[in-house]
């Protein structure tokens, strides 16, 4: 299954609340929290799904980006586990 990269800027100057993308991002299943505003999940669905599926859960003014992960990637200090990376990117 492919992995695909989330990132967004959210408004935090507003009330939401914003644990229902932190969520939503989680219902995929596999998942990463690698940096504060980067996410990894792995799905089937396509990046235009997934994109779609995660705009109910933010706002109008914030910004989301899903990519589907290449070949090579690097790091250094992720919140997630290095060795979850390695095996899914």
């Amino acid at each position: 299954m492919p992995c695909y990269i989330i990132s967004y800027d959210l408004d935090l100057r507003g009330t939401r609340n914003y644990e229902s993308l932190y969520e939503g991002i989680k219902s995929y299943g596999t998942w990463a929290h690698i940096t504060q505003s980067t996410w990894a999940i792995v799905t089937d669905a396509p990046a235009e799904a997934v994109r779609d599926n995660l705009l109910s859960f933010i706002d109008g003014n914030d910004r989301l980006f899903v990519v589907k992960s290449g070949t090579a990637a690097a790091w250094r200090n992720v919140i997630c586990n290095n060795e979850w990376l390695k095996k899914y990117l």
